[in-house]
């Protein structure tokens, strides 16, 4: 299976989208697609085999629309100037023509040569060539409406398209009847209808482009953190390139001041670098030779030479934008619901229009009447509110949650995580730093203390659980060699063994003892040192432990506010570990945390997790994205907790790219302002249609309530602009 992003164009409304998607999920060879009506854009998963990208296109062309290749994620434009100036002129003879049609109604001075009633024929063909202009300016709405109609798919187009060729044809009957001296049907013209409507579905789709372009300023921010240039060094001389120019390997250089290009590791020099947009940090941090760089980063004091290593697409910055846009390509459950609906209405309205005309004339209320109702039914309930109302919210929150730092990569957890009644923490790495240092030796040897350092620092070199990091850290910092390991093992859950000169030497937790069946006699030491709040780590050499050692984390810092600010939310909050129960509890009553279950394996882990959600919780688990995998991916929502550098490689639903729980907090209060967004936005749609349909039908004209296509087409304006507006206060909202 292969996956494809394409730009669609010619997908002007929620019934465009609609219909592609079912045309495209009918082809042979097309395992899903799922078309973004607000990124303009269609995911195509398909099989290789039967399809190629060029065999798709086809499908998108057969289906009414355009593809215009593959998706440009990291070059979305704003909407052209040109537009800008068409918007303009037309607006300036939209006036033009409403004063010419309607002036002499509310008694405006007119030109004479342009009265209807002294020259009747002069003023029919002004406005007959003026509503041309605005049938060419739409003339892209026609053909759609035209297209989807012929392929079974009617849309808002369609809708707009058979509406205003009615009126146009209506009215050439009567500028027909004018020229042969019939002078009575000047007031039954409706040009201006037909023009008036075009204008305002551009209008709206005008509006509608400029609220998709902010929805996007989060991604074009990232997108503009990385240079457009950077300084490579061949041969020992430096060059200036474009971004395109660097390859993999490729050494490149950052001098005071400058952006780190792409990501890479440093292999010469030391510097302070701002890596604030990724991680969160404010204050700089001190990268030196073997330290990885991020894209984007800012260099402040150093002159660095570091190997290029994940370019283009595989950089950190492309990953987010890309998760991004995929997650904004996946549906909420709720926007299948307003899918499912919106791809009825188009045909129940036609129906309605058409058998309200068929009313009209069998009742004898006038052939015009019937045909201006016709056209005002079919305008009023165009469903661009309907479509906008979810995907504009689900794109309005990805932002959002981009700019505080949580990357969702798919768009049902914006509405899932609303719904999270208990969250599941790992300890080490996620409620604290992960920063370990060692604290307390017990030791049962003869070896000196920097001797038995050695000897589990060289073997946690070739580990890489957080704990291993603390003994490594002691090791460089006190400039003791690394011994020769060989026969190096891992063993997940328990710790890790390998051979130092022929002997072999374990280290690990108490279940690695207790695996081995080696006799212990240090449960009282272990117990006194997890009291003080450490992780315990025996070290066992040819089967005889040697000394216990008791490691230290450091909490996070506003870990216990997000526990205590979970808990007025009535969530319920677990410790998950594998350290040993005292440890646990004592960093579990520090921070508030009631419930601990302590000593499991990372298999354990998932399992324990599952009779969560068997006991009915929805469950989110937060942890590191190491040891973690099995129980995040088992959770219903998985959080990793992760620096930027390894979001390519996390197989959560959402990283927390700034390494701060008080993301998850904010996930969830998006969550529940996206969901209430979407429901309010969803009932203006509805509610509107439900009122104007009837109005538009004519059942209120007895007492005097009656509307026309071009208030019809206003209408429809203000029920987008109610939706865009609405969503558009999610970005104040948090």
């Amino acid at each position: 299976m292969k996956n494809i992003i394409l730009s669609v164009e010619g997908m002007t409304c929620s019934s465009c989208s609609n219909g592609l998607e079912k045309y495209l999920n009918k082809q042979n060879g097309i395992i899903n697609a799922n078309v973004n009506l607000v990124m303009a854009n269609v995911t195509v998963d398909y099989d290789e085999t039967i399809l190629n990208q060029e065999k798709i296109e086809k499908y998108i062309k057969q289906a009414g629309f355009k593809s215009a290749g593959i998706f440009k994620e990291i070059k979305m434009e704003k909407q052209n100037k040109n537009e800008k100036i068409k918007f303009i002129i037309f607006t300036i003879l939209a006036i033009i023509l409403m004063y010419i049609s309607m002036g002499h109604m509310i008694h405006l001075p007119t030109f004479e040569i342009l009265n209807p009633h002294q020259n009747p024929t002069i003023y029919t063909v002004t406005l007959l060539i003026l509503t041309i202009c605005f049938l060419v300016y739409g003339y892209d709405i026609l053909k759609n409406g035209y297209k989807n109609l012929i392929h079974g798919i009617p849309n808002m187009d369609t809708l707009v398209m058979i509406g205003v060729i009615s009126s146009f044809a209506y009215s050439l009957y009567g500028m027909y009847q004018i020229l042969q001296g019939n002078h009575a049907y000047t007031m039954n013209l409706y040009f201006e209808s037909s023009a008036i409507v075009i204008y305002f579905i551009k209008l709206g789709r005008y509006l509608d482009g400029i609220s998709k372009d902010k929805t996007k300023e989060a991604i074009q921010k990232l997108v503009q953190i990385t240079p457009n240039q950077a300084t490579i060094e061949i041969d020992g001389k430096e060059k200036i390139v474009t971004l395109d120019e660097i390859k993999k390997g490729m050494i490149v250089v950052a001098k005071p001041g400058e952006k780190i290009a792409v990501d890479g590791k440093i292999i010469e020099g030391k510097a302070h670098l701002d890596e604030s947009f990724i991680t969160g940090e404010s204050k700089p941090v001190q990268k030196q030779v073997e330290d990885t760089v991020i894209a984007g980063s800012m260099n402040y004091d150093g002159f660095l030479k570091y190997q290029a290593e994940r370019i283009g697409k595989d950089s950190t910055v492309s990953e987010i934008v890309r998760a991004v846009i995929e997650a904004s390509n996946t549906k909420a459950p709720i926007a299948k619901i307003a899918d499912k609906i919106s791809g009825y209405f188009v045909p129940v309205v036609i129906g309605i229009a058409i058998i309200s005309l068929i009313a009209y004339l069998l009742l004898g209320l006038g052939t015009s009447n019937a045909i201006i109702t016709f056209v005002t039914i079919l305008v009023v309930a165009c469903p661009c509110s309907l479509g906008l109302a979810t995907p504009l919210a689900i794109v309005v929150s990805e932002g959002l949650c981009v700019s505080h730092g949580i990357l969702v990569k798919k768009s049902e957890i914006l509405e899932n995580a609303s719904k999270v009644n208990t969250v599941v923490f790992d300890k080490t790495g996620t409620l604290t730093y992960g920063k370990l240092k060692i604290a307390k030796i017990a030791s049962y040897t003869d070896l000196e203390e920097k001797e038995l350092l050695q000897l589990v620092g060289s073997l946690e070199s070739k580990s890489s659980h957080p704990i291993g990091k603390a003994f490594t850290d002691y090791l460089e910092e006190n400039n003791i060699t690394k011994l020769q390991i060989d026969d190096f093992e891992n063993i997940p859950g328990f710790g890790i063994k390998g051979k130092i000169d022929s002997q072999t030497v374990m280290v690990g937790n108490r279940k690695l003892v207790e695996k081995e069946n080696i006799e212990n006699h240090y449960l009282d030491d272990e117990k006194k040192l997890s009291e003080e709040g450490n992780s315990i780590v025996y070290v066992i050499k040819e089967q005889t432990i040697i000394a216990l050692i008791g490691v230290n984390d450091i909490v996070r810092e506003n870990a216990k506010e997000v526990i205590s600010k979970l808990k007025q939310k009535q969530i319920q909050t677990i410790m998950l570990t594998g350290d040993n129960k005292q440890t646990a509890e004592t960093i579990a009553n520090q921070l508030g945390i009631t419930k601990v279950i302590a000593n499991v394996l990372p298999s354990e882990k998932a399992n324990i997790i599952k009779e969560l959600k068997q006991e009915g919780n929805y469950v989110m688990m937060c942890g590191d994205g190491i040891n973690d995998s099995p129980a995040l991916a088992n959770s219903d929502i998985g959080v990793s907790v992760q620096s930027g550098t390894d979001i390519a490689m996390d197989s959560s639903e959402v990283i927390l790219t700034k390494n701060d729980l008080n993301s998850i907090l904010n996930l969830i209060q998006i969550s529940e302002k996206t969901v209430r967004t979407i429901k309010q936005n969803l009932f203006w749609a509805f509610f509107y249609n439900l009122l104007m349909i009837p109005i538009a039908i004519g059942f209120l004209k007895p007492i005097g309530i009656s509307i026309n296509p071009m208030i019809a087409s206003l209408a429809m304006v203000f029920s987008s602009l109610t939706v865009i507006l609405n969503t558009l206060r999610l970005k104040r909202k948090i």
